[in-house]
């Protein structure tokens, strides 16, 4: 298939634009290189020396001989230029990842707020406009988050996308229809997944657009079968507080002697999912399509455990001897919380999950003691705050 991976230069862009070239798919980058400006930004680079998109695909063709080509364009803000990538390419396929994709980073000012929903939602509605535009029928694979659904379950596991209710019609009948699950983000960046949702459910009700929405877990993990054939195809190793992922920050803590720093209780029960799980679920999706009439957005969890952050940051002590931290929570959230999830649809399809008692912690902490030198200590902690003080007026 051609496929098309808006956002292929990031870190679940690039081991997946990597591992469907390594599918025998005709694999062709989007990218606007946003994610390396907010490296400059922040003063925060990647614990992993990263090459140029350039040298990481020239790179992949020489170890593999697979070729990647790559267009540098802003989805979010280029239409014309997009419209006429499809045109050009007319791909099988579109991974959409072209978003600002951190949580921490989506509250830390107004202009980050701004940026990320600009950014999130002009990117998301550009692509299906212009897919409409363009009378083309490609399948949209995009990542979403299960922070779409917030974090409390009330007991029952989250379905995938879509909850069967029962209302009471004019009669006293009960009448039962099928909604999505209520959203209930908790970050700017969630709610702008949340509004991907809804634009998702317009144009597949509307112009019959084929969409797979994978409301992902956290990721863990740096380094997929793919990017360990070269040291020049590594991926990201994010460890700052703004975009480095809980698990990975705990084992690059540990390899640098910094105490884990567990915000709050750690009571916070969350979903994750390990970075080669992730391409193997786009691939997944993208070789199992939905029908052109299927009539909704196709919506799978995509996650493999859950785990408390506080018995996640004990695993990680136990194995290295790292002391554990309890610091403030910047995030305005509940100090504990259940989850329990669906996710039947990528398992059905073939996944076959990575657990942590997969040794694949191992492998991460090996990545961050190689890389140690290049750790910045002072951009560990997470300094981005959900709730500021606002202003009093004064008594007359």
């Amino acid at each position: 298939m051609r496929i098309l991976v808006l956002g292929g230069d990031g870190f679940c862009g690039w081991p997946t634009s990597l591992h469907l070239s390594a599918s025998d798919h005709e694999v062709t980058i989007v990218d606007n290189f946003s994610r390396r400006r907010i490296d400059d930004e922040l003063g925060a680079s990647s614990l992993t020396p990263i090459e140029s998109l350039a040298g990481r695909v020239a790179a992949w063709h020489e170890v593999t001989g697979r070729t990647i080509d790559t267009i540098e364009l802003d989805v979010a803000q280029d239409y014309d230029g997009l419209l006429a990538v499809l045109e050009r390419v007319q791909p099988d396929a579109i991974v959409h990842f072209a978003e600002q994709r951190a949580a921490p980073y989506s509250m830390k000012t107004s202009a980050t707020k701004r940026y990320t929903v600009d950014n999130n939602v002009n990117a998301t509605h550009n692509l299906l406009a212009a897919i409409v535009e363009s009378g083309l029928d490609p399948h949209v694979v995009h990542l979403g988050t299960m922070g779409v659904y917030g974090y409390g379950t009330a007991g029952v596991r989250i379905p995938e996308g879509y909850l069967t209710v029962g209302m009471h019609g004019a009669d006293g009948e009960v009448i039962e229809t099928e909604i999505l699950y209520p959203a209930n983000p908790g970050s700017v960046y969630h709610m702008t997944k949340t509004l991907d949702q809804l634009m998702f459910a317009y144009y597949v009700k509307n112009d019959r657009l084929r969409v797979t929405d994978l409301h992902q877990g956290i990721v863990w993990g740096t380094q997929t079968s793919e990017t360990e054939l070269d040291p020049r195809l590594i991926n990201r190793f994010d460890y700052d507080g703004d975009y480095g992922t809980v698990l990975n920050r705990f084992l690059m803590e540990a390899a640098v002697g910094h105490p884990l720093t567990v915000h709050g209780t750690g009571g916070q029960k969350r979903a994750f999912i390990h970075i080669q799980n992730t391409v193997q679920c786009i691939r997944l999706a993208i070789e199992n399509p939905p029908a052109t009439d299927a009539g909704r957005v196709r919506i799978f969890n995509q996650m493999t455990e859950t785990h408390r952050v506080r018995d996640l940051a004990e695993m990680v002590a136990r194995m290295t001897g790292a002391t554990i931290s309890y610091v403030d929570n910047p995030r305005n959230e509940a100090p504990e919380n259940e989850l329990l999830v669906a996710n039947d649809g990528l398992i059905e399809l073939g996944l076959f999950p990575l657990t942590l008692e997969d040794n694949l912690m191992d492998e991460v902490l090996d990545v961050a003691r190689a890389y140690v030198e290049r750790a910045d200590l002072d951009r560990i902690p997470s300094v981005s705050q959900w709730v500021r003080p606002r202003r009093v007026p004064a008594a007359n």
